[in-house]
């Protein structure tokens, strides 16, 4: 009888453990190695919350993984017996009427052909239904009602839960941890404290450390800073769905979008941007002036939450790949290693189906929603379909396009 292979995994995010649980039961023996404890507290995938939506304008193959990430959500809810992915919406505006091209027009167009109910909101409408936002400024959008937030961090500890009841082995706390080459093959992984864990396969998921141990992908990935505020209104109601659902803000002209209160009373919100080029591993500081930037956003967007008490902050890394696909393969100089990072910062909303993704691709079996995360040349950027261009707001900070 044959043994079943063996495959490390590096990084235990929503990339990681996924596939982790998938290839265990697939019959792989598999161990997560991780720099800290999971949830990790600097990982992307660890946080209070992230958006679920199947909205990316006219990207056919996302808004189908999207649409079945979040059947899948729901089942999960079911399984776990808690609700930690919540389906309140996503309500996206727009300060100007939708025009083809735009992400609002072309994600209620293509939504609505694929018979997904949408509700197109008016400046009357925002107003009445929705009264914490600036119905004055924002013209037109629409509400889907499939979408909506999830507990990421939760739902981290849940899913390394699982594994280990599968049988993955997690090693927790690894000083430093890196692949380990003998030659050109990867043979197995490392650490700065001189243990070395080996297998027939690694597979590297390590977010926005990946083009700092692996430097020949960093002319396509690198890791980008993006703020996030967690305010607290002294009334968090008027923040609560169904008035205020998960919300984006001409957010592919800006990138502002955000959350209801949860149960604590937060209200988180963030700017999906071009974000600032840093090491993963450099501390992370806010830029000067951050919190005036959100706060004069607030004074134009949602004027009754814009003197709230700012309850913490937090600097998400994202991995960016070049064109905002995924960047899941083999390493074609590397025997023995396969990726799985560039979360661009979307992924997350995926969690449900990356396992079978990635697994499909350590496996080399045909999947038609890998081919767009095949390993590939540098060519011309691209966005993730809710991504900010930022090229209409006076900064210092490079555009996408130039990023």
């Amino acid at each position: 009888m044959t043994e079943p292979s063996t495959i490390l995994v590096l990084g235990g995010g929503c990339f990681g453990l996924t596939a982790a649980i998938e290839l265990r039961a697939r019959g792989w023996q598999v161990t997560l190695i991780d720099q800290g404890p999971l949830p990790q507290p600097d990982a992307a995938s660890t946080d209070i919350s992230k958006v679920v939506r199947m909205d990316y304008a006219q990207d056919e193959q996302h808004t189908a993984m999207g649409e079945l990430s979040i059947q899948r959500w729901r089942e999960w809810n079911t399984h776990w017996g808690e609700d930690l992915y919540h389906e309140v919406g996503f309500l996206v505006m727009s300060r100007h009427s939708l025009q083809q091209g735009g992400f609002e027009h072309d994600s209620h167009a293509f939504l609505t052909q694929r018979g997904q109910h949408l509700r197109r909101t008016s400046p009357e409408i925002l107003r009445e239904l929705h009264p914490a936002w600036n119905h004055t400024a924002y013209k037109d959008g629409y509400l889907n009602p499939a979408g909506g937030w999830v507990e990421s961090g939760r739902v981290i500890a849940r899913l390394a839960a699982e594994a280990r009841a599968a049988g993955v082995e997690i090693i927790e706390n690894a000083p430093q941890p890196r692949p380990y080459f003998a030659g050109a093959r990867c043979t197995g992984i490392t650490s700065s404290a001189g243990q070395i864990w080996q297998a027939d396969a690694v597979l590297l998921a390590t977010g926005a450390w990946t083009p700092t141990l692996l430097p020949h992908l960093q002319d396509v990935m690198w890791a980008t800073a993006q703020t996030v505020f967690h305010f607290q209104p002294q009334a968090p109601s008027p923040f609560t769905p169904p008035q205020f659902p998960v919300w984006g803000a001409d957010i592919g002209r800006t990138g502002w979008y955000g959350f209801p209160a949860n149960a604590a009373g937060l209200v988180k919100v963030a700017n999906h941007g071009p974000g600032r080029r840093v090491n993963a591993s450099d501390p992370r500081t806010l830029p000067a002036e951050e919190e005036e930037r959100y706060r004069i956003f607030l004074r134009e967007t949602f004027p009754p939450l814009a003197e709230a008490p700012l309850h913490s902050t937090r600097v998400c890394l994202y991995c960016d790949t070049f064109d905002g696909a995924f960047w899941i393969d083999h390493d074609p100089a590397h025997p023995g290693l396969i990726i799985a990072a560039g979360d661009s910062g979307h992924a997350f909303k995926f969690t449900p189906v990356m396992g079978e993704i990635i697994a499909d691709v350590v496996e080399h079996k045909p999947n038609p929603w890998t081919w767009r995360y095949r390993w590939r040349e540098k060519t011309a950027t691209n966005s993730d379909g809710a991504r900010a261009t930022m090229t209409h707001i006076q900064s210092t900070e490079p555009t996408a396009h130039q990023l």
